[in-house]
């Protein structure tokens, strides 16, 4: 899931400068599940931002609306109202759900209230830990599941650099070094001898190097004019 943290109050105190009628607007997928941006996050949010311009003198209406998803826009649909109302959004969903906030009302001013982090996974309470960049070219067939791109710092595909020591990486002894875990895993499953064939350069059009990606299911698309 994405994985995202709130923004210092401050930060979002500073963007709604001059504004006086806001709607929060949180979202109950990834961000309730990080318990960043769900509808109890929205109560909390919105409760800050009042207590603190009212202590500066500088009272605000403050509306509060969660949706299913602000990455499907069908959803704003719920909240039409308070967004219309308000003069300036604050998205406590992930940078996708800002820019569709943003897209689905154009005339409004949308500051997002998050810091959207990364795709990762729930190792502990309140431990999430970063697992898939979204490369668009999954390799995880060759690695025993360990994703390099995102375990490796430097992401490199044939092995570890000379800076890891005793199963660490370079940047942190916190950090484990992805090839480390790669080969451990590996090991566990009879395959470490995959690790002699060379994984050749890998495509990086697939990933950001491509630009701006997009996905098109025509199976799933309607024909036009039915």
């Amino acid at each position: 899931m994405i994985i995202a943290n709130g923004k210092p109050i401050e930060e979002v105190l500073k963007s709604l400068e001059g504004h006086k009628k806001v709607a929060v607007l949180g979202c109950r997928g990834c961000v309730t599940v990080c318990l960043a941006g769900g509808e109890k996050e929205v109560g909390i949010l919105a409760s800050q931002i009042r207590m603190a311009r009212e202590q500066a003198g500088q009272p605000v209406e403050v509306l509060e609306g969660t949706v299913e998803r602000q990455c499907d826009y069908e959803y704003f649909e719920q909240v039409k109202d308070i967004i219309e109302e308000a003069d300036a959004i604050v998205s406590i969903a992930c940078g996708v759900g800002v820019q569709g906030v943003a897209e689905t009302f154009p005339e409004k001013v949308v500051y997002p209230g998050l810091n959207t982090m990364f795709m990762g996974a729930n190792l502990n309470v309140g431990v999430w830990a970063e697992r898939c960049q979204g490369c668009g070219n999954c390799v995880l067939e060759i690695s025993g599941g360990v994703c390099p791109v995102a375990r490796c710092s430097k992401s490199l595909m044939n092995g570890p650099c000379g800076g890891s020591q005793n199963g660490k990486c370079e940047i942190s002894k916190d950090v484990d070094c992805g090839w480390q875990l790669i080969y451990d895993r590996l090991s566990k499953i009879g395959r470490v001898d995959s690790l002699r064939n060379i994984i050749p350069p890998k495509d990086w059009s697939t990933s950001r190097d491509g630009g701006p990606r997009k996905l098109v299911r025509e199976d799933l698309q309607l024909e036009s004019g039915k």
